[in-house]
């Protein structure tokens, strides 16, 4: 008899999915399958019904009030990379933190070679980026300050209204990764005073690979952004020309219908049940997990070690094991699956002081229960004792 699975790598992409994201996808295939916005036939226009109503709800889910603003593309790391390489000059001056994914240091580590100039401001070992350090890291030609919303490594969540606040005092355009926290945590781009984020559809959006996208926030001037591709994008077909206006100016090429179909169920769902609902859950799951834990000897846990302060991505280390040989255990001996290694972000782990072995991840869902965080401490504290 096959051994039940308790999924923990959430913070990777999010599984399983709800039905409805499964039956949605499986609609758009039987049912409308067309090519949205280039054909004028009955399919072809419910396909760009289904991309027109996905972009509506993300608009609505991150405080948008003109959807138009909102790009879709593959995930958050291509979004990523157009709002800097299709924003940013030579001579520019960008702040970024030591807690950053790949998926940011490298296009900035890649435009550093062509001229830009950057700041990497350090972190607690907690992961915490000090809003003062921020301030200090300003010169005359900082245009941007781009920061991720909750690690990846460590589920440290950053001061983004205190970070906003002090770019919009001193003009600089606030980007937010929110890969790990899109979903799962509310995000307010007005409140917040973010001027773009990049969100990934598949992890906290219970939506397929392949979805994700940039919102441009208003105080960006879609004329002076800078393609990542250009192509086809079924307006303005007369001229050979990219159209510079928003959201064609970022989608060339078919979309990913059946992908954004599955995401527009995904973002349902989370509007029926309600952010702070999930997020409430994830936080009791969190801290339980949390205390268990630090209760174990010979476990070091990463981090706030609070739930309050942190998305539901937590990481440790057992005194004596390799974490490779953790997560082969976890999952060969109890059926528990997670992530180890260095998680695309070797930054954080310099940070924290686990380079470069890198750490155990767990990540926690919506769809995971108290009784299988119990499952996985008494796994874990098995180990430990194992190992002493």
């Amino acid at each position: 008899m096959e051994k039940k699975i308790i999924y923990f790598d959430n913070a990777a992409t999010s599984y399983p999915k709800p039905e409805e994201v499964i039956q949605a996808m499986v609609r758009f295939l039987r049912e409308v399958g067309a090519n949205p916005g280039r054909s004028g036939h009955r399919l072809s226009i419910e396909a760009g019904r289904v991309i027109y109503e996905t972009r509506e709800k993300v608009a609505q889910l991150f405080g948008v009030g003109d959807s138009s603003r909102v790009i879709f593309g593959l995930n958050a790391t291509e979004a990523i990379n157009l709002g800097l390489k299709g924003i940013l000059c030579p001579g520019d001056h960008v702040i970024t933190s030591s807690m950053e994914h790949n998926s940011v240091m490298r296009p900035l580590r890649a435009l550093e070679k062509e001229g830009l100039a950057l700041t990497v401001t350090p972190c607690s070992p907690e992961g915490f980026l000090d809003p003062n350090h921020v301030r200090q890291a300003i010169r005359r030609t900082t245009k941007m300050v781009v920061l991720n919303h909750g690690s990846n490594v460590t589920g440290t969540l950053q001061p983004l209204e205190e970070i906003g606040k002090i770019c919009r005092q001193h003009e600089l355009l606030f980007f937010v990764d929110a890969a790990q926290t899109a979903g799962a945590i509310p995000i307010d781009l007005g409140r917040q005073k973010i001027d773009l984020i990049a969100f990934t559809g598949h992890k906290a959006l219970w939506g397929p690979t392949g979805t994700g996208g940039l919102i441009i926030g208003e105080r960006v001037e879609e004329k002076k952004i800078v393609p990542l591709k250009r192509g086809g994008t079924g307006s303005r077909s007369e001229s050979e020309e990219q159209p510079d206006f928003l959201p064609d100016l970022g989608e060339s090429g078919t979309a990913n219908g059946v992908g954004l179909a599955g995401l527009l169920a995904g973002l349902d769902f989370i509007l029926k049940i309600g952010a702070e609902k999930i997020r409430n859950h994830e936080i009791r799951l969190t801290q339980c997990l949390l205390t268990g834990l630090q209760g174990i000897p010979g476990i070091i846990v990463y981090g706030p070690k609070d739930a309050q302060k942190q998305c539901a991505t937590i990481s440790f280390n057992i005194k004596g094991w390799a974490p490779s040989e953790i997560s082969l255990r976890l999952e060969e001996e109890f059926g528990i699956f997670c992530r180890v290694g260095l998680h695309c972000a070797p930054a954080a782990h310099k940070t924290i002081g686990t380079f470069p072995q890198g750490t155990v991840r767990f990540g926690l869902s919506y769809f995971n229960h108290e009784e299988e965080v119990d499952q996985a401490l008494q796994a874990v504290q098995y180990l430990a004792r194992k190992g002493v």
